[in-house]
């Protein structure tokens, strides 16, 4: 039963208790916010993207656009690159946080004795597609790219580690071709159509606007891996990590947490990816990704659903298989000695199932 204060020795000494009970309870306070390394403020994180319209980096998007990344506590800014390499040189340069690029990068700097470290992925195959120039004659097969000029994103990037295997794989040096950096969206379909290249290793939705422009069936395809049985016949495996977030490893070390609401945001987008059409997908993404044919995007967007990953985790088999293709084409990789396992974590896609 409450009672009133009746002298005022006992209303100093209640106004006493109150006074040193305050600035304990402000630390107590203080003390459990530290620990749980959570002020309220959201985490700033910069993404490197190695062209950000390409539909095999869409999950970021959408993720950003459904507003996710901010639900989950994380305030991105994405720096639009021309391929994975730029992406990754932002990376070491310190210009960006995290990268949004090839799972491929990770094994490539292991071997320089950098230790890089992918969190989620968001491709289960690559997606690629080398494709052969309307304009070129006399290509029928990879060994006829031999003096030719070929076309990848940039130098360095995850298409050109892809077409250095091909040619590897069909008795060819690495370098066989010539390489030019052609982009990964307008640019690249561009100079596939005019012939400034004789094949290119095109993304989506690049490819599929060629092939219309074109007419059906008029693009040779020389390898295509938009399916499992396309990664089976080019990498012999039926899962082949391929776009990815990854980071510095003691980034994601130091900053566990935002990795771990980033990774979760990606896994939303791709639940939301699996439960919706390519045209809903499609209504979400910025209105100039589909450029002036729109209908050829949602088309891309449909044939392009299943590569997607459906629970951001890396299999180990996979990375495997990765490392034995840059093994291939990188003489760096070759002479290293790797450890796949110290280039991706699973902890944050499995804490997010």
């Amino acid at each position: 039963m409450y009672r009133p204060v009746r002298t005022s020795r006992k209303l100093l000494a209640l106004a006493a208790t109150v006074a040193l009970a305050l600035p304990l309870a402000a630390c107590a306070e203080g003390a459990e916010d530290s620990s749980s390394g959570d002020s309220g403020a959201k985490a700033e994180v910069t993404i490197g993207v190695g062209g950000k319209a390409l539909m095999v980096y869409l999950p970021t998007t959408l993720a950003d656009e459904l507003g996710y990344f901010d639900e989950e506590g994380v305030d991105v800014t994405f720096n639009d690159l021309q391929g994975g390499s730029k992406a990754l040189q932002a990376l070491q340069g310190g210009s960006v946080d995290v990268v949004n690029g090839f799972y491929e990068h990770t094994i490539q700097m292991q071997a320089k004795n950098r230790d890089l470290k992918a969190f989620v992925a968001m491709l289960r195959y690559p997606s690629m597609v080398l494709a052969v120039s309307p304009q070129a004659k006399g290509i029928a097969s990879v060994k006829d790219l031999k003096g030719k000029k070929v076309g990848v994103t940039a130098p360095g990037s995850s298409t050109d580690f892809f077409l250095k295997y091909l040619l590897k794989g069909n008795g060819l040096e690495p370098d066989a071709a010539s390489v030019h950096g052609i982009g990964g969206d307008a640019s690249a379909l561009a100079a596939v159509e005019n012939g400034q290249v004789d094949a290119a290793v095109l993304l989506e939705p690049s490819y599929s606007l060629l092939d219309k422009r074109a007419g059906a069936g008029k693009v040779k395809v020389l390898a295509d891996t938009r399916t499992e049985e396309g990664v089976k016949e080019v990498f012999d495996v039926t899962s082949y990590p391929s776009a990815v977030l990854y980071s510095n490893a003691d980034w994601v070390e130091e900053n566990s947490e935002t990795a771990g609401k980033m990774a979760k945001a990606i896994i939303r987008a791709l639940d939301w990816i699996e439960q919706h059409s390519a045209q809903e997908i499609a209504d979400k993404m910025p209105k100039e990704y589909g450029g002036d044919d729109p209908e050829t995007y949602v088309a891309a967007l449909e044939g392009a659903k299943d590569a997607y990953s459906q629970d951001g985790l890396i299999e180990t088999e996979g990375a495997e298989a990765v490392a034995e293709v840059l093994k291939l084409s990188n003489p760096e990789v070759a002479e290293a000695e790797l450890d796949v396992s110290k280039t991706f974590t699973n902890e944050f896609a499995e804490a997010s199932s």
